[in-house]
């Protein structure tokens, strides 16, 4: 294959630890092994020199992400209360403060050279997409690259697993961009129920991609404690632990376990660290956490809400062959729970091959996207 020069606009990118970041950081160390031109735009990132000392990517750095929620210092309950609705509406009615990188994208796109073969944008969050949009035009030619591909890990107006569904007027924006996108890339096959109908023969999907050779994995401990562990987020009432840890914590202290739980949204789990069995780590690199994990007996997911959504830890899971144990908060099936505990994984939760997972083949699915892409203008 010809080597092209592709463009990527993300937020999250190398040393971020996060899915997007590692969707972002993957595809563009994976299109410099295959000999290909690598542009990465996104904010500052303290210390991503070693990357690029690694890899030729060429960085080009957005600026530091200045915008801020404001909050209300002191007042007591009702400094609390406003600072609470400050943020929760400022980012559901207004997607403040993530449209910053909306006028950063603007900015910067407007100023680079017309020479890309290919432009991948990766949200979250979706104000990137938009950001390009503004700048899109229906003349190819003026563009700055032949083909726009979109990518989306989570959906953003028909959202699953929020509380609240962003206002009806960003359902006028996401229509907006995704007429100019040429392609939205998916993560499964389910994804598409997160999307506007109109715009689902645009939908194409591939699935979060991993260099399995970067994954140490080690031999299980076996002292007689069994060991469980949880990497990731949480979200109250539907992505939620706090079902399990209840019934873990409420196990007689003579059933010897450690549920590991590495995450930056420590206040889920803090009620429950006065039992020793719960282990609260903060956020580690991927290639590290997963090195730990397959030390374990059990690995842990809790279910998204909905098909839509699909948590890419499910695919670590399965490159350092793990038995999952999916959970459905608010519906904990406790002898499912004890059984992982005794040993007996029958009832794991099963993944596609992983092998699809590879970030070779992934890269693949993009160029070749890019190739029936260019067929059809």
């Amino acid at each position: 294959m010809d080597k092209k020069r592709i463009l990527i606009v993300t937020s999250g990118f190398y040393p971020e630890q996060s899915p997007r970041a590692f969707r972002a950081t993957e595809l563009a160390k994976e299109f410099c092994r295959q000999g290909h031109e690598v542009v990465v735009m996104a904010p500052h990132k303290e210390n991503v020199q070693p990357l690029l000392e690694e890899f030729p990517i060429q960085f080009v750095d957005l600026g530091q992400l200045m915008w801020h929620i404001p909050n209300v210092k002191g007042c007591g309950k009702l400094g609390a209360f406003c600072n609470k609705a400050i943020n929760r509406l400022l980012p559901l009615l207004f997607a403040f403060p993530q449209m910053e990188i909306f006028f950063m994208v603007k900015r910067k796109l407007k100023s680079e050279p017309k020479n890309y073969d290919l432009l991948i944008s990766i949200a979250v969050p979706h104000p990137i997409h938009w950001g390009i949009a503004s700048v899109w035009s229906k003349k190819k030619e003026e563009n700055i690259a032949p083909l726009w591909i979109s990518d989306c890990g989570d959906p953003y107006y028909i959202q699953e697993n929020d509380t609240f569904r962003p206002p009806f007027y960003f359902k006028w924006v996401e229509e907006w961009f995704m007429r100019k996108t040429d392609f939205i890339t998916v993560p499964t096959e389910t994804s598409y129920r997160g999307y506007l109908s109109e715009f689902h023969p645009k939908l194409k999907v591939i699935p979060q991609g991993f260099r399995f050779e970067d994954i140490d994995k080690k031999a299980v401990l076996n002292d007689g404690i069994v060991r469980l562990g949880y990497g990731g987020g949480f979200t109250l009432g539907r992505r939620d632990p706090r079902e399990l840890l209840d019934f873990l914590t409420n196990l007689d202290q003579s059933v010897r376990f450690e549920f590991h739980l590495f995450t930056a949204q420590s206040q889920f789990i803090e009620p429950y660290i006065k039992d020793s069995r719960i282990k609260l780590h903060p956020p580690i690199p991927r290639t590290e956490l997963l090195e730990i994990l397959s030390t374990f007996n059990f690995v842990v997911n809790i279910a998204n809400i909905g098909l839509a959504q699909t948590p890419s830890k499910l695919i670590d899971y399965a490159i350092i062959e793990k038995p999952i144990l999916q959970i459905i908060s608010g519906n904990l099936d406790r002898e499912v729970v004890l059984q992982f505990m005794n040993g007996n994984y029958e009832k794991q939760f099963i993944t596609m091959n992983p092998e699809r997972y590879r970030i070779e083949e992934v890269v693949k699915q993009f160029l070749n996207l890019s190739i029936s892409g260019k067929d059809q203008q």
